[in-house]
C-alpha cells in the first residue's frame, strides 16, 4: 500500500511540474515501461526531436509521427533501464560536450547559440535533455563494446587481399540511406516488401526508414553517411551498380534480415597509396558493422524483460 501511495504522490508531483509549462493541455499516459510512464507531452517533445533529425517526417500524418515518437521513447527507456545497472548517469562526462557539438554541426547549425534558438522556437527538449539522450547513446555503445568486443572477428588477410586486388586510381564513395528490417511472424515477406515499397512511393525513403527500419539509423531517416566501395560486400556493391543516384535497390538478404539501400549521392576520390591507413579504416568499418549486429541482438534480448503497456 505504501508503495502505491508513494507512486501516486510522485505521479501527482510529476503532473504539477508539467502543468506549469502545459497548463492549457490535458496530460495523459500513452505508454508504460514497467512503472515508468510516457505521456502525451513526452511524445510531443520527442516528435520535435525526431523532426529535427529528419525534417521530412513533417510529411507524415500526426498519428504516424506520434506512433514513431512513442516507439522511440519506449526503446530509449528500455535502454536506460539496462544502462543504469552499469553506468552512473549523474557523472559529468566531458566527451558528451564534444558529441553534442558534432550533433548540432551535423544538423547544419554553426553554433550552440543558433541551435538553442531553434530549440526555444517550439515544444523541444532543452540542451540538457538532449545531452542526456546523447549520453544514453554513448553509454549504450560503450556497453555493447564492453560486452562483445571479444566476439568481433576480423579477417585481416582477407581485407589485405581485397586492398591488393583493388587496382583503380579512383575509389567511389556512396552516400547511402538504409531500411534494415526483419521478417514478421504474421506477414509474408513479399507482403512486407510490398508494404515498404508502397510507403517509399507515398511518403519517401527517409520517412519509410523511420517507420520500418530496425537499425539505429532509423531515427535519422535511415541516413548512414558516406561509405567507401571497398567496405561494401560484393553482394551489396553488385546491387548498387544497378541503380543511379536517387534510386533504391531491391531487397537484399543479410543473414536473417533484409536491407534496402538508397544512393543519395556518389563521388570519386583519388586513391592515396597508403595501404596501412586503408586497412585500418576497413577494420574499423567491419568492427562497427559487427557491433551494430550485436547491439540489435542484445536490445531484443533485454526488451523481453520489460513490461510494456501501450494505450
Amino acid at each position: 500500500m505504501k508503495v502505491k501511495i508513494l507512486y501516486f504522490l510522485l505521479f501527482s508531483l510529476f503532473l504539477i511540474n508539467y502543468s506549469v509549462s502545459y497548463s492549457n493541455e490535458k496530460i495523459f499516459i500513452v505508454a508504460k515501461v514497467n512503472n515508468q510512464i510516457v505521456t502525451n507531452i513526452d511524445v510531443k517533445k520527442e516528435v520535435s526531436y525526431l523532426t529535427l533529425l529528419n525534417p521530412k517526417l513533417n510529411n507524415l500524418n500526426k498519428n504516424q509521427i506520434n506512433e514513431l515518437a512513442k516507439k522511440s521513447l519506449i526503446n530509449e527507456t528500455i535502454k536506460k533501464n539496462e544502462l543504469v545497472k552499469f553506468f552512473n548517469y549523474e557523472k559529468e562526462l566531458p566527451i558528451i560536450n564534444n558529441i553534442f557539438k558534432d550533433f548540432y554541426n551535423n544538423l547544419n547549425f554553426t553554433s550552440e547559440k543558433n541551435f538553442k534558438k531553434k530549440l526555444l522556437s517550439g515544444t523541444n527538449y532543452s540542451i540538457y535533455e538532449i545531452k542526456q539522450k546523447l549520453k544514453t547513446e554513448f553509454f549504450w555503445n560503450r556497453l555493447i563494446l564492453n560486452k562483445f568486443k571479444n566476439q568481433v572477428k576480423i579477417d585481416e588477410e582477407k581485407l589485405k587481399i581485397k586492398i591488393n586486388n583493388f587496382d583503380k586510381k579512383y575509389k567511389k564513395q556512396y552516400l547511402l540511406s538504409e531500411i534494415f528490417f526483419k521478417m514478421d511472424q504474421n506477414i509474408a515477406l513479399d507482403e512486407k516488401i510490398n508494404k515498404i515499397t508502397k510507403s517509399i512511393i507515398n511518403v519517401g525513403f527517409n520517412n519509410t526508414a523511420n517507420i520500418f527500419s530496425i537499425s539505429e539509423s532509423s531515427k535519422y531517416g535511415g541516413k548512414i553517411g558516406w561509405v567507401d566501395e571497398q567496405n561494401l560486400s560484393q553482394k551489396i556493391l553488385n546491387e548498387l551498380l544497378k541503380i543511379k543516384v536517387g534510386e533504391f535497390t531491391k531487397t537484399i538478404k543479410i543473414n536473417n534480415n533484409f536491407l534496402i539501400l538508397k544512393i543519395e549521392d556518389i563521388k570519386l576520390n583519388e586513391i592515396k597509396n597508403d595501404k596501412k591507413q586503408l586497412l585500418k579504416k576497413m577494420i574499423e568499418f567491419e568492427k562497427n558493422k559487427q557491433l551494430n549486429q550485436y547491439s540489435k541482438i542484445y536490445f531484443n534480448k533485454i526488451k523481453i524483460n520489460n513490461l510494456i503497456n501501450e494505450k
